[in-house]
This record gives structure tokens, C-alpha cells and sequence, in this order.
């Protein structure tokens, strides 16, 4: 394939994600209900710093500020009819970022679920839900994204519908869905069944795999159900940094740079290619990453009991998946991860 992100593939074992979004968007003063694209126009210098701020860290591929950047989510703030202006803008900084490493850097134009519920359960039909994608798919390939990033996606249908406007906008795409109820997406799918839906699409993606979800041990978990399916596509990790706390008013998540340093390696050793952070993940995790996956020899695929052992126990005793249907103990806390 033509695209800069297959290109970069087929010359390295493995590439380094992007971490959180939001968590440094918080961090640079983003308050709780604002929407996070509008800063793409109103404080275009702080999207550039989270974007250089990955790269400075080690990443080979970031995602844009535009992950609420459909029409449903932007309604929410009467920005409904900002959709390609916030994309292309949001876009067009990462261009901007990533032509001036003087390294290849992919700009993953980041595309989040509308929030709607999909037909028949819900009103979101697949026409509309197309519609809505396509349109934030053109604004981002305006702005000079490389390719479409959908992530966090629960619904199959959903999922379909963006790999379509995908296909409408003609961009390659990646995509990962969120398992976090019991190893399943909140629809219900199993790491066994997105590997074959992704298959059958009309428009298949680069890359697909997990993000978000529970922690780290239970998004691998998911990458060995990935990799037990025998795909041959590249599997995309984007695991939390460790348990969310509610601490002084505030969301902090546990996980140390050390720990995602390992998280890392193991996502490596479970069948990964694109290895990031989700919720949490700053730039000080992923440089611990970086170097972990420079210098630490690849290992044997890593059982559930080896990354138990080093992440914390799993949330679930089973992810539905008949590979990994034996008895898992449920989280009882966490250990330290190996130096």
C-alpha cells in the first residue's frame, strides 16, 4: 500500500503510539465539560505542545485533538456546524508538528463513537452515522492527516459505518474498539469476533486493536485474543496507565512509567505492532517506553499468569473468548512491574 503508515510498517517491527489526550489537555488547564477540539482554534499552541510532546518522547505516530469532533459530540457545545473548520484544524497542526522531526511521524486523525446508540436500539441509523463520520473524515484530510484513527468504539455497527466514511473520504484508516465489560466491548463483542468483522469489511483497516478499557492486563489479554484469531494484521495496544482514582477532586491513574515500560514489552511479546497509551499516558510513560522496547530483548508470548504477575490482576475471570475461558483470579490489587 501507498499510505506513509503501511509504508513505515513494512520497515519496522514495531511502532510507538501517542498517550492521553485528555489527561494533558487537564493539565494545561482544559476544564471538565469544555470541548477539547475547540482549543485547536482557541489555543492552537497548546495542541501543538501536546502533539510535540509525544514526539519529543519517542512517538512514531500521535493522534489529533479531535476526538469528539463529529457533529453529535460538537452539538453538545453548539459547535454542530464547526465540524470540517475544528478537523482540518486540529489536523493541520499535527502536519505541521510532524514535518519538522526531521523522522517519519504519522498524523492519526483521531476519530471517536458519535456517543449516539445505534439502530434498532437506538436512533443513530448507518446513513447517519456515515454522514457524520465522513464529514469529520474530510476535515481531518484537509488538515493532512495521514490516516483515520477510529478508537473507543463499542457497537460492530458503528465501527462499520466509520470504516465506510473511511473508504468515502478515501483515507486509510486504523481501529480500535474498547473492552470493558468482562474482556467484551460494551455491545458485547469479543477480541474473537472484531478480528473476523474487521476481515469482512468492504474497506479493511491498516492496523486494528484495543484501547482504553479497564488497565493494561486486560487490554493484552485482548491482544492475545487478537493474535489467537491467526490475523495477520497489525494489531494496535493503547492500554490505561494502570486504575483511575478519584484523588483531591480529580482523576489519577496509577499506573508508573515503569509499569507501562513493561506494559510495553509484553504488548510487544503478545502480538502488537502499534504499542501506546490510552487514559493517563504522558510524555514521561512514554519515554520509559521508548527505551524499554529499544533495549529489552523480544520475549515469548506472555501467559495470562506472567502478566498478572507484572501488571495487576485482570477484572474478570473471563473474556469470553474460548482460548482464554480458563479460571483468571480476579483483581486483588497490583504488583510493582519488574525493573
Amino acid at each position: 500500500m501507498s499510505d506513509p503508515l503501511s509504508r513505515l510498517l513494512q520497515s519496522r517491527d514495531w511502532l510507538l503510539a501517542d498517550g492521553a489526550t485528555g489527561t494533558t489537555l487537564f493539565n494545561m488547564g482544559l476544564q471538565s465539560g469544555d470541548a477539547p477540539e475547540l482549543w485547536n482554534i482557541d489555543h492552537p499552541d497548546r495542541i501543538a505542545k501536546l502533539y510535540q510532546g509525544a514526539v519529543d518522547a519517542g512517538s512514531d505516530l500521535f493522534l489529533t485533538n479531535t476526538f469528539g469532533g463529529t457533529a453529535a459530540r460538537l452539538k453538545l457545545h453548539d459547535a454542530q456546524n464547526r465540524v470540517f473548520e475544528l478537523n482540518k484544524a486540529g489536523a493541520e497542526i499535527g502536519r505541521e508538528v510532524a514535518d519538522t522531526v526531521g523522522r517519519p511521524v504519522i498524523v492519526a486523525g483521531s476519530v471517536g463513537p458519535t456517543g449516539e446508540i445505534m439502530a434498532p436500539m437506538g436512533a443513530l441509523t448507518h446513513e447517519l452515522a456515515v454522514e457524520m463520520f465522513h464529514e469529520q473524515a474530510e476535515g481531518l484530510k484537509a488538515g493532512g492527516a495521514d490516516v483515520l484513527w477510529v478508537e473507543t468504539i463499542s457497537a460492530p455497527e458503528e465501527y462499520k459505518a466509520a470504516a465506510e466514511a473511511a473508504k468515502l473520504a478515501g483515507m486509510p484508516f486504523c481501529g480500535t474498539m474498547s473492552f470493558d465489560t468482562a474482556g467484551r466491548t460494551m455491545m458485547g463483542l469479543t477480541s474473537a469476533a472484531m478480528a473476523t468483522m474487521v476481515e469482512r469489511l468492504d474497506h479493511k483497516p491498516v492496523a486494528f486493536g484495543a484501547n482504553c478499557g479497564v488497565g493494561a492486563s486486560d487490554l493484552l489479554r485482548t491482544v492475545l485474543g487478537f493474535a489467537a484469531s491467526g490475523t495477520e494484521r497489525p494489531i494496535i495496544a493503547k492500554g490505561n496507565a494502570g486504575i483511575p482514582k478519584y484523588v483531591d477532586g480529580h482523576i489519577h491513574y496509577d499506573g508508573t512509567p515503569e509499569l507501562m515500560a513493561h506494559y510495553a514489552c509484553l504488548a510487544r511479546d503478545a502480538g502488537a505492532t502499534i504499542i501506546g497509551g490510552c487514559c493517563g499516558t504522558t510524555p514521561e510513560h512514554l519515554t520509559q517506553m521508548r527505551r524499554a522496547l529499544e533495549t529489552t530483548p523480544r520475549g515469548d508470548r506472555p501467559s495470562l499468569e506472567v502478566i498478572a504477575a507484572a501488571l495487576g490482576g485482570f477484572s474478570s475471570d473471563v473474556d469470553g473468548t474460548e482460548a482464554n475461558a480458563g479460571p483468571v483470579r480476579e483483581r486483588r490489587g497490583r504488583r510493582r512491574a519488574r525493573a
